[in-house]
């Protein structure tokens, strides 16, 4: 099982990136993917999670600016973060959950700074 993310680097506050992750040896559409991130000295947290079903749910920080989505037929999950703030600035890792299985791609990294 394979979790690659990518789309992570240096942007300035109010900017946007879109992050990627996709997924090589799980049946995909069977998965809950989700967003988690962790900055320095901080907990991981959940960012944004997209069930199998296609429902949302997103941290209270990040709503109206993040939008996570996903493309079953590119076993892809994306996350495009707009109006990003220096707070954003953290490592960035995708998730795949269809219990009891979870799996972690490895980060990608997110500077917002001027």
């Amino acid at each position: 099982v394979q979790l690659q993310a990518s789309g992570g680097g240096l942007v300035q506050p109010g900017g946007s990136l879109r992050l990627s992750c996709t997924a090589s040896g799980i049946r995909f559409s069977n998965y809950a993917m989700g967003w988690y991130r962790q900055a320095p000295g901080n907990p991981r947290e959940l960012v944004a999670r997209i069930t199998s079903g296609g429902g949302t749910n997103y941290a209270d920080s990040v709503k109206g600016r993040f939008t996570i989505s996903r493309d079953n037929a590119k076993n892809t999950v994306n996350l495009q973060m707009n109006s990003l703030k220096p707070e954003d600035t953290a490592a960035y890792y995708c998730n795949a959950v269809d219990m009891p299985r979870m799996y972690w791609g490895q980060g990608t990294l997110v500077t917002v700074s001027s």
